[in-house]
């Protein structure tokens, strides 16, 4: 049966709904950012772009950077974006958008996410890069899908457990990354640890301005959670829905963070823009060689 035009909508020149592309129009290398402005961060980079396009918060660019085709997208901000971003991205790739039928022979595409984000550690200082070996998934939005096989129930009811996590919100998920982009990507400039995903800015991520939180300590006990070695590192707000999504959908993906906070010591970066471009130079250095 095809899909039915109310579940994957098209527009009317047969691109995808939200991101406005055609299958043409990315490769198989993809660079997510949240912010709509950081895509040509990226790409002035590029020795050459073919294409460009923009529909609401999400922006694409793809072009050549030293030989190597590759697009870049802003999701912006949340798991629900990303909810969107890999779907469409995964429509364009692996159904035939003319009959409305899943492809036989599937498409992995190669996901990178250049982010920034607060550590949770007081050893894992600002200005340095964090990749995510899971995403900790406190958002919900995986529980929508069938995701069983490749969660992790002994490191989540730990979590459970240590930080007496309260019934009425959703089961934490513990979901891995691409083991073969970690490889890839992994130097001594990098750490590595565990990336929370919170489903919102404030209140999930412990900020009190006016409204109180239900769990005040939530923060402190991530910090010394602690699973065979595995520590929490970093708190934002995408690399769960990244990582649980591509677990579904066969795609390969890694979550890189630019750490512009760290919340344990209380201190921002002196220069938050610097560390970012020097996250972008790594990644497109490693990217090539992909």
């Amino acid at each position: 049966m095809p899909i039915k035009e109310s579940e994957l909508i098209l527009n009317p020149d047969g691109s995808v709904y939200h991101l406005n592309l055609k299958p043409a129009n990315i490769s198989n290398t993809i660079i997510f950012v949240g912010d709509q402005d950081r895509v040509e961060k990226i790409t002035k980079h590029f020795d050459s772009i073919e294409f460009t396009t923009q529909k609401r918060e999400f922006k694409t660019q793809t072009g050549i950077y030293r030989g190597k085709r590759l697009t870049v997208l802003s999701t912006g901000i949340g798991p629900d974006n990303i909810d969107i971003v890999m779907n469409e991205l995964d429509a364009l790739v692996n159904i035939d958008l003319q009959t409305r039928q899943p492809k036989k022979d599937l498409t992995s595409l190669n996901i990178v996410r250049v982010g920034t984000s607060g550590s949770l550690q007081h050893d894992i200082p600002v200005d340095s890069f964090v990749i995510g070996s899971h995403g900790l998934d406190l958002t919900g939005l995986l529980h929508f899908y069938q995701i069983d096989e490749f969660t992790n129930p002994e490191i989540e009811t730990a979590f459970i457990n240590h930080t007496n996590w309260h019934s009425n919100k959703s089961r934490p998920l513990f979901i891995a990354n691409s083991a073969k982009l970690q490889n890839h990507f992994s130097s001594e400039k990098t750490f590595t640890g565990i990336t929370a995903t919170a489903v919102g800015f404030y209140g999930p991520q412990g900020r009190v301005l006016r409204l109180p939180v239900q769990d005040a300590d939530l923060n402190s006990k991530m910090d010394s959670f602690d699973f065979e070695n595995n520590r929490i590192s970093n708190l934002e707000m995408e690399t769960s829905a990244i990582y649980g999504l591509s677990k579904l959908l066969g795609h390969q993906a890694l979550s890189l963070n630019a750490i512009i906070a760290n919340r344990a010591n209380g201190t921002f970066s002196k220069d938050p823009k610097k560390v970012v471009e020097n996250l972008i130079i790594y990644t497109l250095d490693k990217i090539i060689t992909l």
